[in-house]
C-alpha cells in the first residue's frame, strides 16, 4: 500500500479471512464488503494452497497468505505478517486449525468464527462439515442451524454472537442439511460480521 492510500484508508477496518475449504462463505463476505465505505477484505489466509477459497481470492485480486503448520503453532502465529498488512479483524470462514494463543492475544475479541450447528451442542474438535450434520441427524434433533461466535482457546466455545435455525425434515441427509445451512450462512454471516466490527469500533472510539 502506498503512503497516500494509507491515509485515505486510515479509518477503514481491514479484514483477513482464514479459510481451508471451498470458500463459499469467503466469497460472500468479499462480495458484501466490496464497496463498503468502512470495512474491507484485504487478505485471505489458508493452510491449503489448492483450497477453493484461495482461487476465489485470486479472482478477486485479494492477496493470499499461505500458512505453514509449524510456524502457525510453534512460531509467531503469523502475527507479524498480519500486523504488516494492517489487519484489524480476522474472520474464520471454514478454517480447520485451532487458533494459537499468540494470535488470540494479538487480536482479543477480534477473531470471529462460524459453526454449522447450534452451539454449545455439536461443537468441538473434529466436528466440521458433514460430520456435524450426521451427528445432529443421528441425535434425532428436530432443528439445526448456524452459530457465529468469537474464537477463544477452545474449539467452538467462544461467546455466541448470533444463531439462526432451520427445521430438520423427515428423511433429511447430511448433504441436504448442509445445503440448508449454507443458505443461512450466506444470508447472515456477512451481516453479522459487519455488525460485530461496527460495535467494536464504537467501543474503540
Amino acid at each position: 500500500m502506498q503512503p497516500s492510500e494509507s491515509k485515505i484508508l486510515g479509518s477503514v477496518s481491514r479484514i483477513c479471512i482464514f479459510a481451508s475449504g471451498t470458500g463459499t462463505n469467503a466469497r460472500e463476505i468479499i462480495r458484501y464488503f466490496r464497496v463498503h465505505p468502512l470495512i474491507r477484505v484485504v487478505l485471505l489466509a489458508s493452510n491449503k494452497s489448492d483450497a477453493g477459497a484461495v482461487k476465489i481470492a485470486q479472482q478477486e485480486n485479494i492477496p493470499v497468505l499461505l500458512l505453514e503448520k509449524e510456524k502457525f503453532f510453534q512460531g509467531n502465529g503469523y502475527v507479524d505478517e498480519l500486523s504488516r498488512e494492517g489487519i484489524d479483524f480476522i474472520v474464520l470462514a471454514g478454517f480447520l486449525w485451532k487458533i494459537p494463543e499468540l494470535l488470540l492475544s494479538a487480536y482479543p475479541e477480534k477473531i470471529i468464527n462460524i459453526h454449522p450447528a447450534l452451539l454449545p451442542r455439536f461443537g468441538g474438535k473434529g466436528m466440521y462439515g458433514l460430520r456435524v450434520h450426521q451427528a445432529v441427524i443421528d441425535a434425532g434433533e428436530k432443528e439445526s442451524g448456524i452459530t457465529v461466535h468469537l474464537a477463544n482457546d477452545e474449539y467452538d466455545e467462544g461467546k455466541i454472537l448470533f444463531q439462526a435455525r432451520c427445521p430438520i425434515e423427515p428423511g433429511e441427509t447430511p448433504q441436504s442439511l448442509a445445503s440448508k445451512l449454507q443458505k443461512l450462512e450466506h444470508t447472515h454471516f456477512p451481516r453479522v460480521v459487519e455488525q460485530w466490527i461496527e460495535s467494536k469500533n464504537k467501543v474503540k472510539r
